[in-house]
């Protein structure tokens, strides 16, 4: 099984378009220490031809020219796409927007929670992409399904499971609400496995708290992608950048005894990777005490282009 980062940052990119907080700034002046990175998606193929996107970032249609396993071949005829399905695992814009590059009448298959499929329906800006040539298919929880599309069994598996979480920002239904209109399905995490090779992964870029449950599903995996979007809870309030905790955005922090380097350190994962990694966090700085820390803890800071084999 090929895995391919084609996005390790949160919604807004790395440098984020607006913003010329610390980062964003060293970035975009070219300081050593400092790679631009488009927001979060990767893509996975069992075989090394047909591939699955998980999530399709805002940037997909600039990840898929610079993936040129991704791109239309020559050979293929004048419309083709290695790209055989999408797989959503939230309505957050970062995650769905993606889908409008993919127009223009090719087959392939999206599969999300009915939570995120009922998202794509209510906006008919989605309606671009027909559904007689793209199905959407729901991805029922707890469930191993066979990822299909384009006529093709794709040799992937993916079973989908709640993970603590909140609503996309846009979806809240009022900040009355204890969880802003959250229901089970806002927030999933996906197992990816490749039945012919006995191989799998877990993917996880949005989640507010490891519990119980999510622990055990990760003990001993081979590899994990997970939430990194902020080093500290209060990161972005005391960088002046928004006046909200990372808890109150629904992901958890990196550090801290409550966040993911002790979350999942007694849990025996051989490979961690962080993605959907917010401009304001510390570990983007390479030589920075923060990244440093990181990976003394076993973890790898995603990066675009990065490439793993399982």
């Amino acid at each position: 099984m090929l895995i391919r980062i084609l996005g390790a940052a949160a919604g807004g990119g790395f440098p984020q378009w607006n913003c010329s907080c610390r980062n964003c700034a060293d970035v975009r002046a070219g300081k050593p220490g400092f790679r631009a990175r488009t927001q979060c998606s990767l893509a996975v193929s069992a075989n090394g031809s047909d591939w699955v996107l998980l999530n399709t970032a805002p940037d997909l249609r600039q990840q898929i020219n610079e993936t040129p396993e991704l791109g239309a071949r020559a050979d293929g005829g004048l419309r083709n796409s290695p790209v055989k399905a999408a797989v959503l695992t939230g309505g957050d814009v970062d995650f769905i927007a993606g889908l409008l590059n993919l127009r223009e009448l090719q087959p392939f298959s999206v599969y999300g929670s009915a939570r995120v499929l009922a998202t794509l329906a209510d906006n008919s800006v989605f309606n671009v992409l027909d559904s007689s040539v793209v199905p959407r298919r729901e991805l029922p929880l707890g469930t191993a399904t066979p990822i299909e599309g384009g006529g093709r069994d794709t040799g992937l598996v993916v079973e989908a499971f709640a993970v603590p979480g909140k609503i996309a920002l846009y979806l809240e239904s009022g900040a009355s609400s204890d969880n802003y209109g959250s229901r089970e399905g806002d927030a999933i995490g996906l197992k990816v496995s490749a039945p012919a090779s006995g191989k799998s992964f877990f993917y996880v870029p949005g989640c507010a708290v490891v519990d119980p449950e999510l622990a055990a599903r990760l003990k001993g995996a081979a590899l994990v992608f997970f939430d990194g979007t902020l080093y500290t809870d209060e990161e972005m309030i005391r960088q002046g950048l928004m006046q909200k905790t990372g808890q109150r955005m629904g992901h958890i922090s990196i550090s801290g005894p409550e966040g993911s380097i002790d979350a999942l350190a007694p849990l025996g994962v051989k490979r961690k990777i962080y993605v959907h990694i917010n401009n304001s966090n510390p570990v983007l700085d390479e030589n920075s005490p923060e990244r440093r820390a990181t990976e003394a803890a076993g973890w790898e800071v995603g990066l675009d282009g990065m490439e793993i084999r399982l």
